[in-house]
């Protein structure tokens, strides 16, 4: 069976376009804190992403600043899934994806539970990938996409409510979720993150309670006041169109999700530039900078290259051309 899927994984990634957006970058000119760093000149470099927004706007991203840097891009962005996108960085179909720490210590790297404390995270898992695999992790940005919880600023305002600790002081009434099936149902989901917070389900939280949802109806029940607690991605873009407040994981139970920029060791020892490219540009990837670059994706329709390179011109990171 694991040799029937590795064929089958192989065959994805051989396909024509490995079912990606690929397509048009944008390239500029480099500015301000990158302005000085070297030319990538020769360098030919695959960048692949995952198919979700945010990952498609950071993998365009990083496109534009390879090329604007003098590389050939090949864009294998909106990859069908985290295993086909790993599986192009281990096959060096791509040598450079953003990639998440959680999920790679997790999903890739099959260590059951992940590492709350986000430089232990960080560390743990680009050691484990250099390693094993080559791949060297860059600086990661501060931004975590991770799972959280988050209340209408009405609500919040209603019951001063800022922090996941806080839930425990709320009367057993007011304490209703809306939650995904997967959430639900994970070893490191949602019964041991109630029960980490002193609200075990069935005593703390009544199962009445609790609803179980798909993912977009989580963010709607959420909004219309069908609960008052409602699980969400800390930097989906939907957090902003409909003004949730994210609440704080003050008791840090949520594994770490920092995004950082991976790229295979034969590339970065040949240009060891590379880290001077993507340092400045990962320190402004804050959860408020994501949130917004996902809503003009998700919310507003904005093609994400074209989201990609405003915010790059914005910082000062690239001139158009």
């Amino acid at each position: 069976m694991k040799k029937l899927l590795v064929i089958a994984m192989t065959l994805v990634l051989t396909s024509c376009g490995l079912g990606t957006s690929g397509g048009f970058v944008p390239t500029g000119s480099l500015s301000g804190p990158l302005k000085e760093t070297q030319r990538l000149d020769g360098l030919s470099i695959g960048v692949g992403s995952k198919n979700f927004q945010e990952q498609i706007i950071l993998g365009k991203m990083a496109g534009i600043l390879l090329q604007s840097a003098g590389a050939k891009v090949k864009d294998l962005t909106n990859m069908p899934g985290s295993d086909t996108s790993r599986q192009a960085m281990l096959q060096d179909q791509i040598q450079f994806s953003w990639e998440y720490t959680g999920t790679a210590w997790i999903s890739y790297m099959g260590h059951e539970t992940g590492i709350p404390d986000k430089q232990e995270q960080y560390d743990a898992v680009a050691k484990e990938d250099r390693e094993k695999n080559g791949l060297i992790w860059l600086k990661p940005a501060p931004m975590n996409n991770s799972y959280g919880f988050g209340v209408t600023r009405k609500t919040a305002d209603r019951l001063k409510l800022s922090k996941l600790s806080q839930i425990e002081s709320l009367p057993a009434k007011e304490r209703t979720f809306c939650v995904e099936s997967e959430f639900a149902n994970r070893n490191d989901g949602f019964e041991p993150m109630l029960k980490h917070y002193g609200v075990p389900l069935g005593s703390g939280v009544p199962r009445s309670n609790v609803r179980t949802l798909d993912t977009g109806a989580v963010y709607a029940a959420t909004s219309n006041g069908d609960c008052l607690f409602g699980e969400i991605y800390t930097t989906d873009g939907r957090i902003k169109s409909l003004d949730l407040v994210v609440l704080e994981d003050d008791k840090k139970y949520f594994p770490a999700y920092n995004v950082a920029p991976v790229v295979s060791k034969k590339v970065l020892d040949q240009y060891p530039q590379l880290p001077k490219l993507f340092e400045p540009v990962s320190d402004k990837l804050t959860d408020e900078v994501l949130i917004d670059l996902n809503a003009q994706v998700d919310v507003d329709g904005r093609e994400p290259s074209d989201v990609a390179m405003d915010w790059l011109v914005k910082e000062g990171f690239v001139l158009r051309d």
